[in-house]
């Protein structure tokens, strides 16, 4: 029997004559379910299709096997001729942030660097068609929504949104173009507030926008936006994000996000540029790829903000089109390395800082150090060397790159942003006398890892406002890694962590005799502990971090 079956497998194409001299094909890509079966076939044959029936259906289960799902968004809104915004700018956004963008196209819009010079609604009926379309077969993880024109069609959405399960609904109400053309009337406002506005899990309004939803309330200070995000939060979203980039009389660009609980303010530098012609779209769009790849809501909003500053600002010298509102530029100049897993606080847990000096003492590489800590459960790696030249330096990271990314493992650098960009390792930690943290993220991007040492409440806010991604506190212990380090405690640590919007990494002099009094503070955003010496200056880094791990292992069950 084994023997017939390969034989089957092995034959590429074979053809069968049947009643009323028809010819049917079989083949290994033949879905032979479909095949006349049983009476039109002889028993000889109907055993061979049998075979290749199994067959098909075993090459079928194995191809399932190696499957990988992809993070997948859905945009629905209009599309923009001029390709700035709208559906175009969401392809865009989702593309160069790694996910896969799907579409329905609720108007076709006539538009370039000028204005708006057409709109087609696309009617209800057919609208209701796409979603059925890809909702019942293609089941995205996110649905974002752009502009809806007619309250037929956000009735239409949310309907279709009832019957399918999502992970997220991301809402930018869309209702007036960059060059001032009304894209969505007054007419759907009772709908966007009754119907969608309650399934969303953000909403993403700008001034004008969030002024219209709540009935023409003026919008003129950071006061007020504090103000209509909490009012827009009461009609049913589950998160709100104001954005600010058309704030009168403020040189910052300033973003007020809101999640029933707390404010966040998200400032950066105006970046002056014509070029602006779908920004709120790319936000958006880039929030939602970030919620398909597992990233949670403020995390998202965070990477969002960076990524549209960072287009922005490579954007902002090229000229498409003779008017005054130029598109940004998604991908052409912005590297962004979409393979990279986002950074996850539970990185910090058990965070391995490389000491030259230590490893030379045991005779060993840093790359061999490195492998070890790897090996041994270490959840992230800092690359500290103060006692190399540039070029070592940046041979060791590249060697040290290598290990980490087979482990899926986070390299830092420490102190040198220089050799973070050239190595193109996941990012820096730097400390309060080297270049501030907002200077460093203009430098690495939207998406490298900035970790800042503070060791007061004061710094930690700094660092949450220049674009840090976590904050390591210390010394809590004396160490002699660092001459005249002041170190500040428990009690100095756990003032800075609740303090802190970022998640804490714990630094300075802890090791096995005092990591389980470190993680049992009990404050939620301490994710874990730096360690130099307790890993590096021991014989064996292997063992030394298979114990360390142990230790906070149980430290978090008793903290819990």
């Amino acid at each position: 029997m084994n023997y017939l079956l390969a034989k089957e497998k092995r034959k590429c194409y074979a053809t069968y004559p049947v009643k009323n001299h028809k010819r049917y094909a079989v083949s290994r890509e033949s879905h032979v379910d479909s095949l006349p079966f049983p009476k039109q076939f002889p028993p000889s044959l109907t055993w061979r299709i049998s075979a290749l029936r199994f067959l098909h259906l075993k090459a079928m289960q194995d191809d399932n096997v190696s499957k990988v799902r992809v993070p997948h968004v859905l945009t629905v809104a209009g599309s923009d001729s001029g390709a700035g915004a709208g559906i175009q700018a969401d392809l865009k956004a989702c593309a160069a942030r790694g996910v896969y963008c799907s579409t329905v196209i609720t108007a076709v819009t006539a538009q370039n660097t000028v204005g708006v010079q057409g709109v087609n609604i696309v009617p209800e009926d057919f609208v209701a068609e796409q979603l059925r379309s890809i909702l019942s077969d293609m089941s995205p993880n996110v649905v974002k929504t752009g502009m809806l024109p007619s309250a037929g069609i956000v009735k239409t959405l949310c309907q279709s949104l009832k019957e399918f399960p999502l992970q997220a609904l991301v809402v930018d109400p869309v209702m007036v173009s960059t060059s001032g053309h009304t894209l969505a009337g007054p007419s759907i406002l009772d709908s966007f507030r009754e119907e969608l506005l309650p399934m969303a899990d953000i909403v993403t309004p700008n001034l004008k926008e969030a002024s219209a939803l709540l009935g023409g309330v003026p919008l003129e200070t950071i006061a007020d936006m504090h103000s209509a995000a909490k009012a827009i939060h009461d009609i049913g979203p589950r998160n709100v994000l104001v954005k600010g980039g058309d704030l009168p009389a403020s040189l910052d660009a300033v973003d007020v996000f809101y999640d029933g609980n707390d404010f966040y303010e998200f400032r950066s530098s105006r970046i002056m540029t014509p070029n602006t012609h779908g920004t709120g779209c790319t936000l958006a769009s880039t929030v939602a790829a970030e919620l398909a790849k597992g990233s949670q809501m403020l995390s998202a909003v965070k990477v969002a903000k960076r990524y549209v500053e960072a287009a922005l600002s490579y954007s902002k010298n090229i000229v498409i089109g003779g008017g005054c509102q130029g598109p940004i530029d998604h991908l052409l100049k912005l590297k962004s390395n979409v393979q990279r897993r986002p950074f996850d606080p539970c990185d910090l847990f058990l965070y391995a800082v490389t000491d030259s000096r230590m490893n030379k003492k045991w005779g060993r590489s840093v790359v061999d150090a490195v492998k070890a800590a790897i090996e041994g459960g270490a959840s992230i790696i800092q690359l500290r060397e103060k006692e190399v030249e540039t070029s070592d330096f940046l041979e060791a990271a590249k060697a040290c790159l290598k290990i980490c990314r087979v482990h899926g493992i986070p390299l830092l650098i420490n102190d040198r942003i220089d050799v973070a960009l050239a190595s193109d390792a996941d990012g820096v930690h730097i400390g309060q006398s080297d270049m501030p943290a907002h200077v460093a993220r203009a430098l690495l991007g939207p998406d490298k890892i900035i970790g800042v040492s503070c060791k007061t409440p004061e710094q930690a806010q700094q660092a949450w406002i220049d674009g840090a991604d976590y904050i390591g506190s210390g010394g809590v212990y004396p160490t002699n890694t660092k001459e005249n380090n002041k170190t500040i405690g428990l009690d100095g640590l756990k003032t800075v962590c609740l303090s802190s919007k970022l998640p804490v990494v714990a630094i300075g002099g802890i090791g096995m005799s005092n990591a389980q009094a470190v993680m049992e503070l009990g404050v939620p955003n301490l994710k874990g502990v730096a360690v130099v010496s307790a890993l590096f200056d021991r014989e064996c880094v292997l063992t030394e971090t298979r114990k360390l791990l142990e230790v906070l292992k149980e430290s978090t069950k008793v903290a819990n």
